[in-house]
């Protein structure tokens, strides 16, 4: 129960004026542009696009200047403008096998079809630079390739049936509901959980991915392919009959290939993971693989005994900004609620004065 509260207009506008001077900080630095923290902060902007649902890197970088770098903040204000905008329809499934990467790498075989591909990474800076080299060392000038085929490694694998089909083929694929029209109903499709690992907590994902790992959940694995790179976004216009072009989106997929299955009526093979993202988002795209396994426990007639394989606790906690809500709500005036245990708490000390020793 809570107690409405009248009143306070001027103090709550003395501390919106006050969040306003303390995140301009000294006036005679320059003021911090939305393009400088699209272009630069790229990959706190994909982690407020991934968790806000809305991939747009100016209202992100946006976001989180308002938020004054507070990413959970930043994230609830990308919903709450996400609420506000029409929707015309769904795209058609991004074709990342033909996604052309900038950076590939793989855990499994050094000589892959395609090469390896380093690109832009941290796994090599160990060291904070120097103000006068925050850039790190300049680049080596590259000598120009020719492009080449680069075959998913998860392909590879399954071509020799090494692997679990992508889909089971005496099954069909079901229309995916939407998590954000659609109440949550558990059990959950690998489709739906997908769409919530993608939008939920990154540090949540990152910490239960490593729980997996640590027998905290059925999952031995290793890194296929992380693929960053930019992917083609159709629209199905239903008048026109055929997909409009829409424009093209940075994501992050990762492919992981885990623990094998079998049994006398079926030959040995590994089975998948699957994890994808917008931006440069290597961690929450291999969080959410590591999950993804976890969570097809029932699939494969797994004793689920860890919280990463239950699905109802993975995806009801993964929301940051549900999480966000119910923890900083305890701001809120709850006078009624205290004073009634209050009351409660005085009255049992004094019956329990009253008894004798």
């Amino acid at each position: 129960m809570y107690v409405a509260v009248k009143g306070g207009e001027k103090a709550i506008a003395n501390a919106h004026a006050l969040l306003a001077k303390e995140g301009r900080g000294d006036p005679e630095t320059p003021v911090i542009t939305v393009d400088a923290v699209a272009g630069q902060l790229s990959v706190l902007v994909a982690r407020v696009m991934n968790e806000g649902s809305l991939y747009d890197p100016e209202l992100a970088a946006r976001a989180v200047l308002q938020a004054q770098g507070d990413v959970l903040e930043a994230v609830t204000l990308v919903r709450s403008y996400r609420t506000t905008l029409p929707r015309l329809g769904y795209t058609l499934p991004l074709d990342t096998a033909s996604l052309p990467p900038q950076r590939r790498i793989s855990a499994t075989f050094k000589d892959l079809p395609g090469g390896q591909q380093l690109g832009v990474t941290f796994d090599y800076t160990h060291r904070l630079f120097s103000d006068a080299a925050t850039d790190g060392p300049e680049p080596t000038a590259a000598a120009a390739e020719e492009s080449r085929p680069m075959p998913r490694v998860n392909d590879l694998l399954g071509d020799a049936s090494l692997i679990e089909s992508e889909r089971s083929p005496d099954s069909t694929d079901p229309e995916p509901a939407d998590l954000t029209r659609d109440p949550t109903m558990f059990p959950m499709s690998r489709a739906e959980r997908l769409q919530a690992l993608a939008r939920g907590d990154e540090g949540f994902l990152l910490s239960l991915g490593y729980s997996t790992q640590r027998g905290f959940g059925r999952t031995h694995p290793f890194a296929g392919e992380v693929r960053v790179g930019e992917v083609e976004v159709e629209f199905d216009a239903p008048d026109l009959g055929f997909p409009v072009p829409l424009g093209r989106l940075e994501v992050t997929e990762c492919q992981m290939i885990n623990q094998f299955t079998g049994s006398a009526d079926k030959p040995a093979q590994f089975t998948r993971g699957y994890g994808l993202a917008f931006g440069r988002s290597e961690r929450k795209a291999m969080s959410m693989s590591l999950l993804d396994r976890a969570l097809r426990a029932d699939e494969f007639g797994e004793r689920r005994v860890a919280p990463a394989q239950d699905e109802e606790f993975v995806v009801s906690h993964s929301d940051n900004v549900q999480a966000t809500g119910f923890v900083e709500h305890l701001k809120l005036p709850h006078y009624v609620d205290f004073q009634a245990e209050l009351g409660l708490v005085r009255r049992l000390r004094e019956e329990h004065a009253a008894v004798p020793a």
